[in-house]
């Protein structure tokens, strides 16, 4: 673990320099041994890379499992201990643009998104109030002010604003403290691990507040939100390819946050012991971190054979939570959306919307919509590896989280969207499916990947089909009926001809407020629909290179995994996503009226 030093009278937290022989020791030198026997490259074989390929490789390229629970100091200590050069700004990615001084923190000094959106319902609509925002008003929107995640290529977290703040993680492990307005930074920590989740802003043990959030490494953090300082940290997890990208939601004082994992991708390999690791449920102590309970989505798995290599396999497994838990204070319950099975037998809790009992974590209902859905990447038609089943599943894990709504004629319900390409609405009292329906047309990289809404008249669905021909669209389904409202056709793509990883998919998650709904594409552009009928109402394309605060460079690209946080007149969002069809990009961009 890194030192991590908090200088009080500047309000900001360093991660301590790490000795780049130490970590490659530590975290590499276990396959890099410059031995005859060994088929990863020699350490002076990296002499002539960049050491900025390196991070790269680590963070998004071909060792981006191995380094998934390492730091991004340690990254970049590596990467400029075999390179022998090194990289231009500092690895927090603050060296410029601080702010010249840390005011207290006031939550409620002004409006507010916080979590995944923009309450723990996750119904990803913001009121008037809130959004302080009209449809009238989007083509006055500017561009105000942008930062540069460092070490990345992707941005990828759910920022929270509040106080007037802005609390964002990265790829490297930055997570960044930021003012609303101006971009100046109050504060960084470093995680270990990547920073996919979002934040969450909630009160703290002896007054104040904390921000609330989870690593690739399977570690959930609470820092102060004034300092950046850390409160604790929990490990939830032990299975070396667990991860966190469920956003935490906080209620009176839990923290509940899902496990899922990375297993998926060596399952395929034959000399991989296929698979091992058990999605769960887990809530915290606010307070101390503390585990109260964890409910897994898998059994204990057992041997049950051996692959074509001689390794154990191992199942059932999978059914991880990579989405945000939604919170139903009223039927005290919490629900969460699972992925595949891995290994088999099947899993009755994969695929599935799962209502777990708030104080306990016991299950209350489960709806599976996909069964049979046993599946690993990188399987080949007639494999001779028995990781690889005949019949692979679909893959049609939800990404989505759960919407707690209710429609227009008092019905509460859960809306839902799916990766098969169908949304769903259910009973929030025994689970069972009110309607279903058909958006897109579902693959394994999503027919709706990351995020739907919904606004009490009509549920919002955008879709991905990334993998397939002409993809992507927005559908609005009546809430009460389950009929299409609307449907807006994909836009025609805005990041050039002939480039790879260009096209119109909709996969990130969409944003509501009053008269508008936004949806951020692969193509680079965000675009707000008119609720009324799906008409464009305004777009933003993000291909380029932005001016940034904090003077990392900063390029916008695809835009896949959170949506925009919109706040008293201001959007905040991502642009870029390396792999899974996206192009790269680090940029983290502000939007907001005059």
């Amino acid at each position: 673990m890194l030192l991590i030093i908090l200088l009080l009278a500047g309000g900001m937290v360093f991660a301590q320099t790490p000795d780049g022989a130490a970590a490659f020791k530590q975290h590499c030198a276990i396959c890099h041994t410059g031995t005859a026997d060994s088929r990863a490259p020699a350490p002076e074989s990296f002499r002539g890379r960049s050491p900025e390929s390196l991070v790269t490789i680590m963070v998004s390229g071909a060792m981006r499992l191995q380094s998934s629970r390492v730091s991004g100091p340690e990254r970049r200590a590596i990467a400029e201990y075999l390179t022998g050069k090194k990289i231009g700004y500092d690895v927090a990615g603050a060296s410029a643009g601080r702010c010249s001084s840390n005011p207290k923190f006031n939550f409620s000094s002004g409006p507010v998104w916080n979590g995944w959106g923009p309450t723990t319902a996750n119904a990803r609509f913001q009121n008037a109030t809130q959004a302080g925002l009209t449809p009238e008003q989007l083509p006055a929107l500017k561009f105000k002010w942008a930062i540069g995640f460092p070490d990345a290529t992707s941005a990828w977290s759910q920022p929270a604003v509040a106080g007037g703040r802005v609390f964002v993680g990265s790829h490297n492990g930055t997570v960044f403290s930021l003012d609303a307005k101006t971009g100046c930074t109050y504060w960084t920590f470093g995680a270990a691990g990547g920073v996919r989740t979002g934040m969450m802003v909630a009160p703290k043990d002896g007054g104040g507040f904390a921000v609330y959030f989870g690593s690739t490494s399977a570690t959930v953090y609470a820092v102060d939100a004034e300092t950046g300082a850390q409160l604790w940290s929990r490990k939830v997890d032990d299975h070396p390819l667990a991860r966190t990208s469920s956003t935490p939601v906080v209620y009176q004082d839990r923290v509940y946050i899902g496990v899922a994992s990375y297993e998926e991708v060596p399952g395929a390999s034959p000399e991989y012991a296929c698979c091992t690791f058990r999605g769960s449920l887990v809530a915290l102590d606010s307070k101390t971190g503390a585990i109260a309970w964890k409910t897994y989505t898998s059994p204990e798995p057992k041997a049950y054979g051996k692959s074509s290599a001689g390794a154990t396999l191992w199942g059932p497994s999978g059914a991880g939570i990579w989405s945000s838990p939604t919170v139903d204070a009223k039927r005290g319950s919490i629900y969460a959306a699972t992925g595949n099975t891995y290994s088999p037998p099947q899993l009755s809790t994969s695929d599935a919307v799962i209502a777990f009992e708030m104080k306990t974590g016991a299950v209350k209902w489960i709806n599976q919509v996909t069964p049979e859905d046993v599946f690993v990447s990188g399987c080949r038609p007639n494999s001779d590896n028995a990781n690889c089943r005949d019949k692979p599943g679909p893959d049609f894990d939800f990404g989505n989280s759960p919407i707690l709504v209710t429609n227009a004629k008092g019905k509460d319900m859960i809306v839902i969207g799916q990766k098969s390409g169908v949304g769903y609405a259910m009973d929030p009292d025994q689970g069972k499916t009110i309607w279903q329906y058909r958006a897109g047309r579902g693959s394994s990289l999503g027919g709706m990947e990351w995020g739907s809404a919904a606004d009490g008249q009509n549920a919002y669905f955008p879709v991905s089909d990334i993998s397939l021909p002409n993809p992507g669209g927005l559908h609005a389904v009546n809430l009460i009926t389950g009929e299409r409202s609307w449907f807006a056709p994909p836009r025609p793509p805005k990041c050039g001809e002939n480039v790879r990883g260009c096209n119109g998919a909709q996969s990130a998650a969409v944003t509501v407020i009053p008269g508008a709904v936004f949806s951020g594409a692969n193509d680079g552009v965000l675009r707000a629909f008119s609720t009324k009928d799906g008409s464009l109402l305004w777009e933003y394309d993000t291909n380029r290179e932005f001016p940034t605060v904090n003077g990392v460079p900063a390029q916008g690209a695809s835009m896949i995994g959170p949506g925009p946080a919109i706040v008293g007149g201001m959007l905040f969002f991502n642009s870029g996503y390396a792999g899974y069809g996206g192009r790269p990009g680090n940029a983290f961009i502000a939007l907001g009226l005059d």
